[in-house]
């Protein structure tokens, strides 16, 4: 996690807003991290090259929050974003979505331009 020093205060933690983690997605994060020992309920969204569209998300549990990370906070779970990937992911929401096909993680990212039909790449 970012340290940001001001001059005249004390260390404070550097706290991304651009990113929002629904409840749903939070409460699902919990439960995983639950059934995988209780480990800390940190979610990690990254971008990377690749996939039918350009780019692709990257979901995964952490137990570890790196220096330059930005993080976001919801009912007790981070999510936490790399300053890379920030860029691509600014504005976004990640959501848990239930339906008759299956449940997922959804990103919902007003920078992409447009996505392939698995729903799991995007352009910008």
């Amino acid at each position: 996690m970012r340290v940001i020093e001001p001059p005249t205060a004390k260390p404070y933690l550097c706290v991304m807003s651009a990113i929002h983690l629904t409840e749903a997605a939070a409460a699902r994060v919990a439960v995983i991290a639950t059934r995988q020992g209780g480990v800390p309920a940190i979610l990690r969204l990254s971008v990377e090259g690749g996939g039918c569209a350009g780019f692709q998300y990257r979901f995964g549990l952490e137990t570890d929050i790196a220096p330059e990370d930005l993080t976001t906070e919801t009912s007790g779970v981070k999510l936490v974003v790399d300053p890379v990937s920030l860029d691509l992911l600014e504005g976004s929401e990640v959501d848990f979505v239930e339906s008759l096909g299956g449940a997922s993680f959804q990103v919902r990212n007003p920078n992409a331009a447009s996505g392939c039909g698995c729903g799991t790449s995007f352009s910008v």
